[in-house]
């Protein structure tokens, strides 16, 4: 085909496209729209027949609704009358795969394909119809005069015009839906929980529910402000402000309160009343009472993080249910990890979560500093008693008495060191350099290191007996590619932190971007997230951190071969799903990114498994 030819079946396509789009929004008769939607794709593309089926839920049956066959080519029974079972076609497109055949005689399914050589069909393409992630049918596309090979391009057409056409049946059976929901608002005022409440331009209340009664007090043809006396009445400020404005005022928190009952957390939505003609005539308040929730989400908020640690993974609640165990014990913690875990974040939660936090926390960077000035450094030193030792000197473990000290890196000191270390551990004592006057060491010791300290004393490298002192308890912090699940959290958490840094009002990351995070690897873990974050947010001017604000070693990083199994293997298992989902609160895009795949990969696995969500 020349260049010419197919610029104008491009632009003939783009127009029918153009058309039906335009169509399909505003649709009185849904029938109508059908059938000259299909007559214009049929006569556009120069087809035999196009056809729409809908699927029986639950079923492998497919009936057709709507069709439309080119002049000259045999009419097939009405719509309704065509009903048949095709499974294999059913599960191809379930996986929302385009089944299309140049010669229907290549069709792997014998029923299937007799069906079609029986209608004279000589090529065939079906493209699949999804509403709200289930299959709902699909549109077919037959040709019985030629062997005809649709093109990619064509293809992409075709399976657009379908989504315009499903569009508009969603939006249809939306209406529907919606007729019957207003039918039923009468009854749905009388019964809602929430307090709705209307006042004229006075604030004389107009009208009021049951709840409105119960929390407010308010009555129809009193004036608000004589309603619930002993009320803090903390939302007439709102009703006075959607009449003073005449614009809505939505999500306003308050605490309400009156004499005869405890205080409450309500979250008030305002908007301005009209009639027909758009005259104003007052308020309408719709009040809401979100003390449970709140509660619930101060209890989720308490879960999800400690101190300044952020996990909801199941290894981190395991940490936080450990931290709040040791937080009040003067007992020696060993905190093993990789590099960028959190060890030092974790160290001053243990410290500052119970009865130390008003008392010192000493850090110490055992690797820093060379033999001798380590050891000055913890424990002190005279005056004389070495070469610049020109006065007195206190150490970090007499800085930290009563309180905590962190001995960093615990794993690269030298043996002098542990030594000396020792001796504190057992006689909870220490001496300064250059004195021998004994000095109670009455601290909280919590080392930390990235090293295997178990290899070490195997090779002679560290003391067995230290190691024993300081592993009375150990918490091992896992890396970040052991808990994708925080991943979400994390990201959320360092996009709050920067926008107040920068002073910017970013609003988060693209899809893609988390899902590049959850198939990175991390090899730096927390710490890298956190500096790849950063630097997304001074490159990113937009609102959304996209992939071009990645530095190239993330954005050019392949998953790894574990993390696709993985991932194909949580995808193909019931339990992972529900897990997710159940995490979640049955949230489809959440739980997508927890497992790292699209929302509509998500929905055909819950249609393919028949997964519901349990009633409350």
């Amino acid at each position: 085909m020349k260049t010419t030819e197919r610029l104008e079946k491009r632009i003939t396509y783009e127009k029918m496209l153009a058309g039906i789009s335009e169509q399909a929004v505003s649709i009185d008769d849904l029938n109508n729209f059908l059938e000259v939607s299909l007559w214009n794709m049929g006569s556009i593309l120069d087809v035999s027949r196009v056809f729409l089926f809908t699927n029986k839920p639950g079923t492998d049956s497919f009936t057709c609704i709507c069709r439309w066959s080119a002049p000259g080519i045999a009419t097939q029974a009405a719509p309704d009358q065509q009903i048949f079972s095709i499974p294999w076609t059913a599960q191809e497109m379930r996986n929302g795969h385009v089944i299309n055949f140049q010669n229907a005689k290549d069709m792997p399914r014998v029923a299937y394909r007799d069906l079609l050589l029986k209608a004279e069909v000589k090529s065939t393409l079906t493209v699949p119809m999804f509403i709200r992630g289930v299959l709902y049918g699909f549109m077919g596309f037959d040709e019985c005069r030629y062997h005809r090979k649709w093109l990619d391009e064509d293809i992409y057409i075709l399976t657009t015009a379908a989504q315009i056409v499903t569009r508009a049946i969603e939006n249809k059976l939306y209406e529907k839906e919606l007729g019957q929901h207003r039918n039923r608002l009468e009854s749905i005022f009388s019964s809602v929980q929430e307090a709705i409440i209307t006042v004229d331009t006075s604030l004389n209340v107009t009208e009021a529910n049951k709840a409105a009664d119960k929390l407010c007090g308010a009555r129809v043809g009193k004036p608000f402000i004589d309603c619930a006396q002993g009320c803090t009445k903390a939302c007439l400020t709102v009703l006075k402000g959607t009449l003073g404005s005449r614009r809505s005022i939505r999500e306003y928190q308050i605490e309400c309160g009156r004499d005869d009952r405890k205080k409450c957390v309500v979250m008030v939505n305002s908007s301005p009343l009209q009639d027909g003609g758009g005259s104003f005539l007052g308020a309408v308040m719709v009040i809401r009472d979100i003390t449970k929730i709140t509660r619930l989400e101060e209890e989720l908020k308490y879960q999800q993080q400690f101190q300044r640690i952020i996990g909801r993974s199941e290894k981190m609640q395991e940490i936080f249910n450990m931290l709040r165990t040791l937080s009040n014990m003067k007992i020696t913690v060993l905190l093993t990890g990789e590099s960028g875990t959190g060890k030092e974040l974790v160290a001053h939660a243990l410290h500052h979560a119970g009865l130390f936090v008003d008392k010192p926390f000493v850090k110490v960077n055992c690797s820093a500093l060379a033999e001798n000035l380590l050891e000055s450094e913890l424990f002190g030193h005279v005056k004389g008693a070495f070469t610049g030792a020109d006065k007195d000197k206190i150490g970090r473990f007499e800085a930290a008495n009563g309180g905590t000290i962190l001995l960093d890196e615990i794993g690269d000191i030298s043996p002098l060191i542990q030594l000396k270390l020792l001796r504190v551990l057992q006689e909870k004592e220490f001496e300064r350099v250059g004195e021998s006057t004994a000095r109670k060491a009455d601290v909280r010791i919590v080392a930390s290191t990235n090293r295997d300290l178990k290899k070490a004393v195997q090779e002679g490298a560290f003391r067995e007996d230290l190691y024993y002192r300081l592993n009375v308890i150990n918490i091992k912090l896992p890396p970040l590619r052991e808990r994708r699940e925080d991943i979400p959290l994390l990201t959320d958490y360092f996009c709050r932190t920067f926008n107040s840094v920068y002073a910017k009002k970013i609003t988060g990351v693209s899809p893609e971007v988390l899902e590049m995070f959850l198939s990175h690897s991390w090899p730096g873990n927390i710490r890298e997230l956190e500096h790849v974050i950063e630097r997304a947010f001074v490159l990113c001017q937009e609102q959304t951190i996209q992939l071009d604000h990645l530095p190239a070693e993330i954005r050019e990083a392949r998953p790894r071969k574990g993390h696709e199994q993985g991932l194909r293997q949580a995808l193909d298992n019931v339990d992972d799903i529900l897990k997710a989902l159940e995490k979640t609160d049955w949230n489809i895009a959440k739980a997508a990114r927890l497992l790292g795949t699209s929302r509509w990969t998500m929905y055909r696995r819950i249609a393919q498994h028949q997964l519901r969500r349990p009633l409350d």
